[in-house]
């Protein structure tokens, strides 16, 4: 299953919980696009405290948000591409994740 997802569009939060009861991936459409100014500015506080890119923390924010999630984000260079796979080690303290949460 893949809809328009991210940190600032979450209209699939019922509906990714129930595809992940099923054991149904869902792919996050345009993962890393679409912030306001308070949702860019939360993402820069977070990627500034862990030392990442806010990109970084938008990927690893979907990536702990549910199991089922399958991110294929977008790149347009060898340098993009290692930083996007970063994304999968980084651990959000649940603070971030919070204040990524209430940002919507």
């Amino acid at each position: 299953m893949q809809n328009l997802y991210d940190v600032a569009h979450r209209d699939d939060d019922d509906f990714i919980k129930d595809l992940a009861g099923q054991g149904i991936a869902y792919v996050p459409f345009f993962p890393l696009g679409g912030f306001t100014p308070l949702q860019s500015s939360e993402l820069e506080a977070a990627a500034t405290s862990l030392q990442a890119t806010p990109m970084q923390i938008a990927l690893a924010w979907l990536l702990q948000h549910s199991p089922n999630i399958l991110l294929i984000p977008g790149t347009s260079s060898l340098e993009h591409l290692r930083e996007n796979l970063k994304a999968g080690t980084l651990q959000l303290p649940p603070e971030i994740i919070s204040n990524l949460d209430s940002s919507s």
